[in-house]
């Protein structure tokens, strides 16, 4: 098979993007016409049809989608590559592709984000806020952002860049209604809210003044896949939350949480950012993990 024309593929993907051939082919300076002659091409070139096409909408078929994936990795290292030479070597510049937790990363990356654009005007910004565990390389992305632990992946780099102490609370509501607890075996008698991705529950773990370390698995009627949707539960009164002080302090602030079993030590709970270990640190995603941890020093 012939090589792809990688005009025809910025192509496709413009017009993916912007969900029409007419703003498609604008962005490149091409008609409606020629872009979609492009993608017709493109599709008999590879056998398959990439886009369903109606007077009305387009959607990606199921090839279409595997492809434009695809698309999106070959262009993001072609610019790794056009930024590792040249005379602006060690120069923030291309587009980072970022996934972050969805509170932690409105609440305290975006900032950072806006800092970093103002700083490198050549860098442009694709981000994901999710708290859904990606797959990094499959997903073409240059960079997470993960609370907490992670599975070992030989083919990803993890670095910590912030750890932030946890607090165990719960509304007055529910305190009034089910009692407060006096000891960690007491939270076995009470309704927790827990955080569970992929059908896999966290544990807690609480630190006893002897200095060892108990592991709590509390009982739950109500589990999450959102950090912030465990907190808003909890200010609800449906139970006990075990989260980060960055996502309970105005809460706690104002009264609607009330902290728990101080008397026991909890988890810092890390912040690390991911990237693949099989391509070389770019000065976009160094830049940016950088200033994390410039920023954020004071939290570690």
């Amino acid at each position: 098979m012939s090589r792809l024309n990688l005009d025809e593929m910025s192509t496709f993907v413009a017009v993916v993007d912007t969900g029409s051939f007419v703003a498609g082919g604008r962005s490149l300076g091409l008609t409606r016409s020629a872009a979609g002659k492009a993608i017709t091409r493109m599709e008999a070139h590879l056998g398959v049809r990439l886009l369903n096409r109606t007077t009305r909408n387009m959607s990606l078929t199921d090839d279409g989608e595997l492809f434009y994936q695809h698309c999106i990795k070959i262009f993001s290292d072609l610019e790794d590559a056009q930024a590792s030479v040249g005379q602006q070597i060690g120069v923030p510049r291309g587009n980072l592709r970022i996934s972050l937790p969805d509170a932690l990363g409105r609440l305290l990356v975006l900032p950072l984000l806006a800092e970093y654009q103002r700083l490198w005007p050549q860098v442009q910004v694709d981000a994901s806020f999710t708290d859904r565990v990606v797959d990094i390389i499959d997903e073409g992305l240059d960079l997470a952002v993960r609370i907490g632990s992670h599975p070992a992946d030989n083919s990803l780099v993890s670095r910590t860049v912030a750890s932030h102490r946890a607090v165990i609370c719960a509304a007055p509501a529910y305190l009034e209604a089910h009692g407060i607890p006096q000891a960690a075996d007491d939270l076995l008698n009470h309704q927790c809210l827990i955080f569970s991705s992929r059908l896999k529950r966290q544990p807690w773990r609480l630190r006893e003044a002897t200095g060892e370390w108990v592991k709590i698995s509390p009982n739950s009627r109500l589990r999450l896949d959102s950090a912030e949707a465990i907190r808003d539960a909890a200010i609800l009164g449906l139970g006990i939350a075990y989260l980060p002080t960055f996502l309970t302090a105005e809460s706690v602030d104002d009264g609607r949480l009330i902290p728990l079993l101080r008397s026991y030590g909890t988890e810092e709970v890390p912040v690390h950012a991911i990237y693949p270990s099989r391509r070389h640190l770019t000065p976009k995603v160094r830049g940016f993990i950088d200033l994390m941890v410039e920023r954020w020093k004071s939290t570690s």
